[in-house]
């Protein structure tokens, strides 16, 4: 399978996701450690106050929060930020975003994966012997084009989460040419990153896009993500629909898991 190299230091989280829900059918288990650090029903809570690990696994969204969409822990992210170098300092923060990694130096952090949930088609049900020529592959792209969003948080002491947001906005201006990425050992080069519009939720919100070449190929491949400020907490989400990047069609940071995280932590 051809993906993008801007997409590697993610699609690892994706594909992970995507083997539990769509392949395996095995997200049930996930699905269980996300209800024991979250609730559907939590209440929102002061947007300014400095949470706790503790605080923001019970802020972060939890399976039932989204209809449609199976919420688990993160799977396959870097263990710490320091497995994580670019090769311009100023767009490190922007590695982190895509990482599952809080952007700054927070004192507390959570994540977990959103995987958008999709019926079967009729020849999802075929067997393998069964698929008539071009079925095969059509099945595929379409089994993994539904989008996985990796939804962090992280929470500041001080101007740190003001701090972090305008860290994260100065690289998508100074890091538009592109950078290299080193996740766990592997260099990965991004072409360029271009701003796009983001969901004005929050304090302050900003998205970019993230492309870099397919692998193999003269193609190009993009991925998205958003950064929101709420008071002392960074909201980032990363959305891969792997689909979609194997077809060229274009896709955006998914719009339904930013609400529904951005109404817990109002």
């Amino acid at each position: 399978m051809k993906r993008s190299s801007g997409a590697r230091i993610g699609a690892t989280l994706a594909v992970s996701a995507l083997s539990l829900a769509l392949i395996t059918g095995c997200s049930d288990e996930g699905s269980d450690d996300a209800k024991e650090t979250g609730s559907g029903s939590s209440s929102s809570a002061p947007a300014g106050k400095t949470y706790t690990a503790a605080e923001l696994k019970k802020l972060i969204l939890a399976q039932g929060d989204v209809d449609g969409y199976k919420v688990a822990k993160t799977l396959g992210a870097p263990e710490t930020k320091d497995e994580v170098t670019t090769s311009d300092e100023k767009c490190r923060p922007l590695a982190f975003a895509m990482s599952a990694q809080a952007p700054g130096d927070a004192a507390a952090e959570a994540s977990v994966q959103a995987t958008q949930e999709k019926n079967p088609t009729d020849t999802a049900s075929k067997s393998v012997e069964d698929l008539a020529e071009g079925e095969l592959e059509d099945t595929l792209t379409d089994a993994m084009s539904v989008n996985v969003t990796i939804v962090g948080l992280s929470s500041y002491e001080g101007d740190g989460a003001a701090e972090t947001f305008k860290s994260v906005s100065d690289a998508v201006k100074s890091c538009s040419g592109g950078f290299t990425v080193t996740s766990e050992g592997e260099k990965q080069k991004l072409t360029k990153i271009t701003a796009e519009k983001g969901s004005g939720g929050g304090d302050e919100s900003i998205a970019f896009a993230s492309e870099g070449e397919m692998e193999d190929s003269a193609d190009t491949g993009t991925v998205h993500a958003e950064v929101v400020r709420h008071g002392n907490t960074i909201a980032t989400y990363y959305t891969i629909n792997l689909g979609a990047l194997m077809t060229q069609k274009p896709y955006t940071v998914d719009a339904t898991v930013v609400t529904a995280q951005a109404k817990k932590i109002k």
